[in-house]
């Protein structure tokens, strides 16, 4: 009963066609018949924020209309539109700077793969390398085993420190397999693991670079547009509004581009230093557990 009434006032016969009224529900099926024919009539006018505000009114649990899902996916894609089009009016300056902090997000992004792959290899190496070394008899019986391996920063330790050892035995008197100096062995050591610290801190520099340099370079880009929307003022003899915001909003783009190559670069920077202190205490035990079997085997 409350459905017929409804469809026959004048609001359902200006807003929703007769067909459109469904004819099991409720009265917020009706609302939401009228809402939707009322969103159609005003989408050709309707900003994107008030169309979206418009578009979340609806009975609970109903979804959204063919005509609603594809508006939404017309103002997306107007909005990329208008970025472009920022892009393009900002001038060569502003173009330059949004190239650069892109060129610097990408590399940022590829290095921050590419090291999280290396550290995952290197831990996952030094794991299985740890396992053979304590369950091994003699320090000759890893010898097989390091090629699988040579993604541990261990490897490069055991094969300095052995070398060094193998060097000493063989300039030694020949009756007895002994080391005379476990200084030169220890700083065998050291130079390797400061030679794999090096490894595996490659190109991570680069990120700190980034998220230093990032934010000035937006930072400059944005002081360049907004001199050129004072510039517009003094052109067109006007302090409006409309004269300033499109040159303003414009250079704000290389702000946040500025932070958008940042802040993921600052912190993918701050996990790595955290993976390199890791790895540089298991060098340093790595050591420590070497020098102790080389003296009671070779001393």
């Amino acid at each position: 009963m409350v459905r017929k009434t409804f469809a026959q006032t004048n609001i359902a016969r200006d807003l929703v066609p007769a067909t459109t009224v469904p004819r099991q529900g409720c009265f917020s099926g009706c609302l939401a018949a009228a809402a939707d024919r009322l969103l159609r009539r005003r989408s050709s006018t309707m900003p994107p924020h008030r169309f979206v505000a418009a578009a979340r009114i609806r009975p609970t649990g109903a979804r959204n209309s063919p005509t609603e899902t594809a508006l939404t996916r017309h103002y997306a894609t107007l909005r990329a539109v208008e970025l472009w089009a920022a892009f393009r009016h900002t001038g060569v300056v502003g173009q330059t700077v949004l190239g650069i902090l892109v060129l610097f997000s990408i590399i940022s992004w590829a290095v921050t793969i590419a090291v999280s792959q290396r550290f995952r290899r290197a831990n996952r190496a030094s794991r299985r390398f740890m396992a053979m070394f304590r369950k091994a008899k003699r320090l000759a019986d890893m010898q097989s085993a390091l090629g699988v391996l040579a993604q541990s920063p261990l490897v490069g330790l055991f094969r300095a420190g052995y070398a060094e050892i193998e060097a000493q035995i063989s300039h030694g008197d020949g009756a007895r397999q002994t080391v005379k100096s476990l200084d030169s062995v220890e700083r065998s050591l050291i130079r390797a693991s400061r030679i794999e610290s090096a490894r595996l801190q490659r190109f991570v520099p680069f990120l700190a670079t980034t998220a230093a340099a990032g934010p000035f370079i937006g930072l400059f880009g944005t002081v360049w547009g907004i001199m050129g929307a004072f510039q517009s003022i003094g052109a067109n003899a006007s302090t409006s509004i409309t004269v300033v915001a499109p040159g303003i909003s414009e250079a704000l783009i290389n702000t946040a581009a500025g932070l958008f190559a940042a802040i993921p670069a600052l912190l993918a920077y701050n996990h790595f230093v955290q993976k390199m202190r890791q790895s540089r205490g298991e060098m340093e035990d790595f050591t420590l557990e070497f020098l102790n079997l080389t003296e009671r085997n070779f001393t």
